[in-house]
């Protein structure tokens, strides 16, 4: 089985997030920051090129329990076409809170946001909130 791509890097999320195209989106990325800081009280990490992830929880798909890793408590990619915000629906109080967020849509594993004002900013930082009280996922079997 192949190392995954999505891990920890040095890389600095500063320059990532003031290097993000189209201005509106580095805008909003640089918005987001400051809002997961404040929500986690942790310092960002550059996962891969392109998330910016608070926190790493162990993870072990349901799907093939051989599968797992480590991947962000939560956190975002202020890519071109859209923010994507990862972790916030993750849990059951989250998946539950996401109607009141206001406008987005849903991938595999993340919202999508066209712009920030599109959402309800104390709905998204009770959503950080909750992937930030996230634990590893339990052994198969426990």
């Amino acid at each position: 089985m192949g190392e995954p791509k999505t891990v920890p890097t040095d890389a600095s999320v500063d320059d990532f997030l003031h290097a993000a195209t189209p201005a509106r989106r580095r805008e909003d990325g640089l918005r987001l920051a400051g809002i997961f800081r404040e929500v986690t009280g942790a310092d960002p990490v550059l996962w891969g090129p392109s998330i910016v992830g608070y926190g790493s929880y162990r993870y072990v798909s349901p799907a093939n329990p051989r599968t797992r890793g480590e991947w962000p408590k939560t956190g975002f990619s202020p890519r071109k076409a859209q923010l994507s915000l990862y972790g916030l629906k993750d849990l059951p109080e989250g998946a539950a809170l996401l109607p009141s967020l206001g406008t987005y849509t849903e991938g595999a594993g993340c919202i999508y946001v066209r712009k920030l004002d599109d959402v309800d900013l104390d709905v998204l930082r009770r959503l950080i909130a909750i992937a930030w009280s996230r634990a590893d996922d339990p052994e198969p079997g426990s």
